[in-house]
């Protein structure tokens, strides 16, 4: 089975919209990283050296290849990277191989059956 992993790089408020859009798209879970800092084409605003940019955080997905285009264009709706300058980002990687995933293959391979 070939797997992707999808990378959503979103502020705190977003991260809830951006797992239920994944998962609405067919993913079986997600990792959550919390409290990273990143800095787009503008640098962030500070008072007194302190950062005053909302806090961001990482969310990963492992899906199934055929599902992937349909889930990252599910994050970039729901996080709404086409109408707000600095939502975020999101893009996936091939994944070659995997380990881990035996109580979530049963549902993956029931929910794409032909897909495969």
């Amino acid at each position: 089975m070939r797997m992707k992993l999808i990378v959503a790089l979103v502020s705190d408020d977003k991260t809830n919209a951006v797992v239920e859009a994944a998962r609405a798209g067919g993913a079986t879970g997600a990792t959550v990283i919390t409290s990273v800092r990143g800095e787009g084409l503008k640098p962030g605003k500070t008072f007194l050296g302190l950062d005053l940019n909302s806090s961001a955080n990482i969310v990963l997905s492992l899906v199934v290849e055929t599902r992937a285009r349909d889930i990252l264009e599910r994050i970039r709706a729901a996080a709404r990277f086409d109408q707000e300058a600095g939502a975020g980002v999101a893009f996936q990687i091939a994944i070659e191989d995997v380990v881990g995933l035996s109580t979530q293959l049963p549902v993956m391979r029931e929910e794409i059956g032909d897909e495969l």
